[in-house]
């Protein structure tokens, strides 16, 4: 790899700004200063330091975030603060995509990533990776909308969802899994059976749950073992 763009990768500065760097000798690689921008180093051995702070390379990002109510997952909005508005600020550099979608108004686990291969992965609907909703809701659930999400709702503009689970542990609330992620799917499914969501909250994407010391709004690097757990479906 390209020591100008080992760093526009690892760090806010762009291809551009890099090579103001290198003719400063701010960038050293394995103890000697590099000037070059074509300089093609080991990403995985070189050792690489900015201003003597060493860079430790980071093939992909993943982030975990417990979004909170109130925004968007969007690139942008107009209204809205968007979830890469609460992405570190050390990561917003790195190109960062959402996976998958919450509604302004739904809570919980959300994932951000560089990776576009493993965004593909977790979005796929072939993979079948399971989403679990807790929801509160106002109107009736019974033993009836068990079976029809069991067996697949079909919605009011006639699109059948996938077989999903639902469970009725206290009356008002709902754990619902789905596989899929249709636009406001969760709520349009409670709705075809004749009650409305009134809270919504995602705690768990495939094996990997939500951190419950990570607060509304704030996000962190997944851990090894979480990353074990976000792939172990996709395996």
């Amino acid at each position: 790899m390209r020591i100008d763009r080992f760093i526009a990768t690892q760090t806010p500065y762009s291809r551009k700004a890099v090579k103001g760097l290198l003719k400063a000798q701010r960038v050293w690689v394995d103890g000697k200063p590099i000037r070059k921008a074509g300089t093609l180093i080991d990403p995985q051995t070189a050792q690489v330091t900015l201003d003597r702070e060493p860079l430790v390379f980071r093939e992909r990002v993943i982030l975990v975030m417990h979004k909170p109510k109130g925004v968007v997952c969007a690139t942008s909005d107009g209204l809205y603060e968007t979830a890469l508005d609460l992405a570190p600020a050390a990561f917003r550099h790195r190109d960062l995509k959402i996976v998958g979608r919450l509604d302004v108004d739904t809570t919980g686990l959300l994932l951000l990533t560089d990776d576009g291969e493993l965004l593909h992965r977790l979005t796929h609907p072939r993979r079948h990776v399971a989403k679990v909703y807790h929801a509160t809701y106002s109107g009736t659930l019974d033993d009836q909308a068990v079976a029809a999400f069991k067996a697949g709702i079909t919605l009011k503009d006639g699109t059948t969802c996938r077989p999903a689970v639902l469970k009725l542990p206290t009356e008002g609330s709902a754990e619902i899994t789905i596989h899929e992620g249709r636009y406001h799917q969760v709520k349009r499914m409670v709705a075809a059976c004749g009650a409305r969501v009134t809270t919504l909250h995602r705690n768990k994407i495939g094996e990997l749950v939500l951190d419950p010391e990570l607060l509304p709004g704030q996000s962190r690097e997944l851990t090894p073992d979480e990353e074990s757990a976000l792939l172990k479906p996709l395996a």
